[in-house]
C-alpha cells in the first residue's frame, strides 16, 4: 500500500540535518571502493546542516556532488534513478549504478516534519522518466503531461512547473543541463516561487553561474575534503566566465594551448 501523502504548515527547510554515524563508518567498509573512498567521506565524516529553503552546491566534477544528491534522495526515499518516491519509472539493469544508495542507506536524517512529497530529478534519466508519466497519462486516457511534444528546454521548464508547484522536497541535479542562459533565468523564477510560498525544500547541485546567483539561498562549495558555505564570487565557475566574458578570445585561446 501506498504511503499517504501529508501536507504541513510548517516552513522549509524540512529535512533539517543529514549526517553518517560513527557507528556507521565501520571497519568492514572498502575505505578504497566509491563512494566511500571520496575524500569528504572517508575524511572527517559527512555532516550537513539545512538552514534554507535552497541549498546550491557546486563543485568540480569528481568532488562527489551528484553522490551526495543520490545518497540523500536514497534517504528520502527516492529512487536512485529518479522520480516521486516509490515511483519506479526505470528499472534496475545488471549494470546499473547502486554505489550511491549504498552510502545512502548509512546516512541518517532529522526531518521537521518529514516530508513524502517530492521529486528527485537527474539529467541523464529525464527523457525515461517524461516517457513514463506521459505513457502512464495515454494508458489511463487522462490529459497528461505530454512532457515530450515539446522541445528539450521547453519540456525540462513544464516539468519543473508542473512537478515542482506542491508541497514537497526537490532534489534536483544539474537542471541547467538543457536550459539556455534566458531559460535559466526562467528556472529562478521558479525557485524564487518557491521560495516566496514557503512550502518546498531545494537541494541542488549545478555548475551554473546564474542559477548560483539566486537571493536568498545557501551556496556551499565541495572540495576534496569538504563542503563549506561560499559566496558566488568565490566560485571557480564565476571566475571562469568573468574571464571569458572580459576577454573571450584571448581566455579561450590560453585554454585550448
Amino acid at each position: 500500500m501506498a504511503r499517504k501523502q501529508h501536507t504541513t504548515s510548517l516552513p522549509p527547510p524540512f529535512l533539517k540535518r543529514v549526517w553518517m554515524p560513527n557507528e556507521q563508518r565501520a571497519d568492514e567498509l572498502n575505505w578504497d571502493q566509491y563512494p566511500f573512498n571520496l575524500p569528504i567521506i572517508r575524511h572527517g565524516g559527512l555532516e550537513l546542516q539545512f538552514e534554507k529553503a535552497v541549498t546550491i552546491i557546486v563543485g568540480e566534477n569528481g568532488t562527489g556532488k551528484s553522490t551526495l544528491l543520490e545518497a540523500i534522495a536514497h534517504l528520502a526515499g527516492f529512487s536512485d534513478s529518479g522520480g516521486a518516491q516509490g515511483m519506479k519509472a526505470i528499472q534496475p539493469t545488471p549494470v546499473s549504478a547502486t554505489d550511491a544508495g549504498t552510502l545512502g542507506a548509512r546516512l541518517r536524517g532529522a526531518w521537521l516534519p518529514q516530508v513524502r512529497n517530492g521529486w528527485f530529478f537527474r539529467a541523464e534519466t529525464f527523457f525515461s522518466v517524461a516517457r513514463y508519466l506521459d505513457l502512464a497519462a495515454y494508458e489511463s486516457f487522462a490529459s497528461g503531461p505530454d512532457y515530450l511534444s515539446a522541445s528539450h528546454g521547453e519540456g525540462f521548464i513544464d516539468f519543473f512547473n508542473e512537478r515542482m508547484s506542491r508541497q514537497g522536497l526537490y532534489i534536483l541535479d544539474e537542471p541547467e543541463s538543457a536550459l539556455s542562459p534566458q531559460r535559466q533565468f526562467d528556472f529562478l523564477k521558479l525557485l524564487r516561487r518557491i521560495q516566496r510560498a514557503g512550502n518546498g525544500q531545494v537541494i541542488m547541485a549545478t555548475h551554473s553561474p546564474i542559477l548560483m546567483a539566486l537571493p536568498d539561498a545557501d551556496l556551499w562549495q565541495i572540495d576534496s575534503y569538504s563542503i563549506h558555505p561560499v559566496a558566488l564570487e568565490d566560485t571557480a565557475h564565476f571566475r571562469l566566465y568573468r574571464e571569458f566574458a572580459l576577454y573571450p578570445h584571448a581566455t579561450v585561446e590560453a585554454m585550448i594551448e
